[in-house]
């Protein structure tokens, strides 16, 4: 029955000591709550890059040509889809629109490099008829975007790609 009651008293001055002391401030960093943000960023990341390139979907012709060097100034990517229909970036133009509105660009810009895409359904004379409008209208520095993997004259398949001038 002492014995019990010692014990009481015992755990009774353990409490009181606790109370007095100071609390110690924690020496370890939780990175855990950053480790999540960046999870989190990466993953918005991830998800909104493809969404940033000139969005016009064209089925576009296979060839082994190489890449353009990339410059500074994003270039102007004008598009033929399959149904003929001419865009500018993502805004569609009429065909007589196409040269007044490219001499008012090519005044604003420092480079004169365009990106042409056509869908690979695109007559040829379609093609080369928007070029000749492109040089009229001030740039000469044309590139034709192309997919990679197309066959080679050569009679292997390319591995390189990108866009052809």
């Amino acid at each position: 029955m002492g014995a019990g009651v010692m014990q009481n008293q015992g755990e009774g001055t353990r409490r009181r000591r606790r109370g007095r002391g100071k609390p110690q401030p924690m020496s370890e960093i939780n990175v855990t709550p950053f480790v999540d943000v960046m999870l989190v960023l990466l993953i918005i990341f991830m998800v909104a890059a493809p969404l940033l390139t000139v969005g016009v979907p064209v089925e576009l012709p296979k060839t082994a040509a190489g890449a353009l060097p990339a410059d500074q100034e994003e270039p102007l990517t004008i598009t033929i889809t399959a149904e003929g229909s001419l865009q500018i970036q993502t805004t569609e133009t009429a065909r007589g629109e196409l040269i007044p509105k490219l001499r008012a660009i090519a005044a604003e810009r420092t480079s004169d490099q365009v990106f042409l895409r056509a869908d690979g359904a695109v007559p040829y004379s379609r093609v080369m008829e928007v070029m000749g409008a492109l040089n009229a209208g001030g740039f000469s520095n044309i590139g034709l975007v192309t997919d990679i993997g197309g066959p080679t004259l050569d009679g292997q398949d390319g591995a390189a790609g990108g866009a052809d001038r």
